[in-house]
């Protein structure tokens, strides 16, 4: 089976903290990239937000668009209102030929969440679950019928943040759901990475390869800081770098057939983690630890 290794350009600037490398040209994001040995990249604030634009600057890097992320709020908004508001961002990913949508449901507040205390992030009530899973199975057919698959991301700070939260959400939506797993936010949110992806994997589309720093997640947790009080920091790290098993969940994937994109996606401090070194060394491990786990890996296009 075959999978591609893909980066988030948060990698080198943080779109919610623009102190974070916000100064970073989207060139250096692109030819860094491109030189770490990418095959692709996800969508970020300094990216512009035309086909006709921004493809000729991705292929003069030789980089495919993988997806980009959406501030979902499909919770507080009808399938029709919530279709209509992301169609602009979904026909950029189709006219640029990535195959999903990373979508984060950041309905009852999302930005305020990430920097208040973890324990303070909104949830769902009980008799919420049934009504919650058929409305987004309805909008997730609808992005399949346009043409950009439903990749749902679990995050901290949203509804849809611990294992738990994440079973009820699949046990009532339907087959055009699909779960984009990020390793780093299941370990945040006290979760097991491993468990989670050995009850899901077969409706997992996307992957989010981050690592995380034990002592620092213990920290964080023990002291109820924010979310991005942590990252700053430096809970999160790249693949290989931190406590996960990465070995034992890629082999997990690829033993389930798991053929989509593998994203580097280690949101730190650029003043901290020297981007160009970090996004070397996140792919170097990746694609070493996927390959051993039985992953064909592919290259950019061209190559």
């Amino acid at each position: 089976m075959s999978v591609k290794i893909g980066i988030n350009p948060i990698t080198w600037t943080n779109d919610d903290v623009p102190e974070l490398g916000g100064d970073t040209p989207l060139e250096i994001c692109l030819e860094e990239t491109r030189k770490a040995g990418y095959a692709g990249t996800e969508l970020g604030g300094k990216f512009p937000r035309a086909a006709g634009e921004l493809g000729p600057i991705l292929s003069g890097y030789g980089l495919e668009l993988v997806s980009g992320w959406y501030d979902g709020r499909i919770l507080e908004n009808t399938v029709d209102q919530e279709f209509e508001a992301i169609l602009p961002h979904l026909a950029l990913l189709r006219d640029l030929g990535a195959r999903h949508v990373v979508y984060a449901d950041t309905s009852r507040g999302r930005h305020g969440a990430i920097h208040d205390p973890i324990s303070q992030r909104p949830h769902l009530m009980e008799d919420e679950w049934k009504g919650y899973g058929e409305k987004i199975t309805r909008l997730s057919e609808r992005f399949a019928d346009f043409g950009v698959g439903m990749a749902f991301h679990h995050h901290m700070g949203t509804i849809i943040e611990t294992d738990a939260e994440i079973d009820r959400l699949m046990e009532n939506t339907g087959e055009a759901f699909g779960l984009l797993y990020d390793t780093g936010h299941c370990a945040f949110s006290g979760g097991d990475p491993k468990s989670l992806l050995q009850r899901h994997v077969d409706r997992v589309v996307h992957v989010h390869c981050k690592d995380y720093r034990p002592e620092i997640l213990q920290h964080a947790r023990a002291q109820d800081m924010s979310f991005m009080g942590a990252v700053m920091d430096g809970i999160f790290t790249v693949p290989g770098d931190g406590a996960l098993d990465y070995l034992t969940l890629l082999k997990i994937l690829a033993d389930a057939g798991y053929a989509g994109w593998l994203v580097v996606e280690a949101e730190q401090d650029p003043a901290k983690a020297h981007p160009l070194t970090y996004a070397t060394m996140g792919y170097r491990n990746l694609k070493a630890l996927a390959e051993e786990a039985g992953f064909v890996v592919n290259g950019r296009t061209g190559e």
